[in-house]
């Protein structure tokens, strides 16, 4: 189920409750990661979407999960997708069975 409010970009995530606690720039965050500085500011501005070997770094980075990182992209990205559902989709007329 799609949800009616607007995930929180991954990177706007990053930067608000890793790089802000803990009082570095973007450029530091960037070394850490191992990436341009345009690059980490392109996703903790949300311009960029988080792709799976940022989501990699990162998780390596914080010891956290790449899939929960990937997982709030993909809510995301999903939402947006949400909010031009294509009009031209005929439903099969069939059953799963499961």
């Amino acid at each position: 189920m799609i949800q009616t409010r607007k995930p929180t970009h991954p990177g706007e995530l990053f930067l608000e409750d890793v790089i802000k606690p803990l009082g570095i720039t973007i450029s530091e965050a960037a070394k850490h990661l191992g990436v341009s500085r345009k690059t980490l500011s392109k996703l903790v501005n949300s311009r960029s979407s988080l792709t799976p070997v940022m989501a990699l770094r990162i998780a390596k980075a914080t010891g956290t999960s790449p899939d929960s990182w990937l997982n709030m992209q993909t809510k995301l990205d999903l939402w947006l997708a949400s909010q031009h559902k294509p009009e031209n989709v005929i439903k099969f007329e069939f059953q799963f069975a499961g």
